[in-house]
This record gives structure tokens, sequence and C-alpha cells, in this order.
């Protein structure tokens, strides 16, 4: 799931990713900011979802895919769109 939160001062939206994944250890965001080298840890709640918070700039596309437990990739649901990839699939896109 994605929460969009703009900012009114800042050419910046925080942007809440969330993942149920009850039974996973690990989960990371990859591509945003187009980084496809560098993840972003996501920490696990109490209740098995996984969670971050990002800023991002305002006017600006992001693809981004999550990676569960090194091994597993997938797309969120709740994205703005979603983006052919190299490998035949696809990424999830969130616009701001």
């Amino acid at each position: 799931m994605v929460q969009k939160t703009y900012l009114k001062t800042k050419d910046l939206c925080k942007v809440k990713f969330s993942v149920d994944a009850d039974a996973a250890k690990s989960v990371k965001i990859l591509g945003l900011n187009n980084d496809w080298n560098t993840p972003v840890v996501m920490s696990k709640k109490k209740s098995g979802e996984f969670s971050i918070e990002v800023s991002l700039p305002k006017n600006t596309d992001h693809e981004f895919k999550y990676l569960v437990d090194e091994d597993k990739w997938i797309n969120d649901p709740q994205s703005d769109r979603f983006s052919p990839d190299a490998f035949g699939g696809s990424n999830s896109v969130i616009s701001l």
C-alpha cells in the first residue's frame, strides 16, 4: 500500500510504503530515485506488516519493486500504474 502526504512548505512528498508479509523475515524497496543498487529496508511491525516512510521530490515518477526475503520480487497492487521491466515483467510506478 502506498500513502502520499504532500508537504506545503517543501517540494517533497512523504510516502508511506506498507506490505503485509506475515511470514517474511525481511522486505526491501528497490528502484526509488532510479537506484536499483541501494535497497530501502522496511521495518517489521508487531502486526506482521512491513512499512517505511520516505520523502521523495514532487512532480516525479518512481519505479520500484519490493524484495521479500532476498528472493521474491513483488509489485504493489495499489501503485499508480505499472511499467514493463527489462526481464519481461513489470515494476510498480508511483507518481507524485
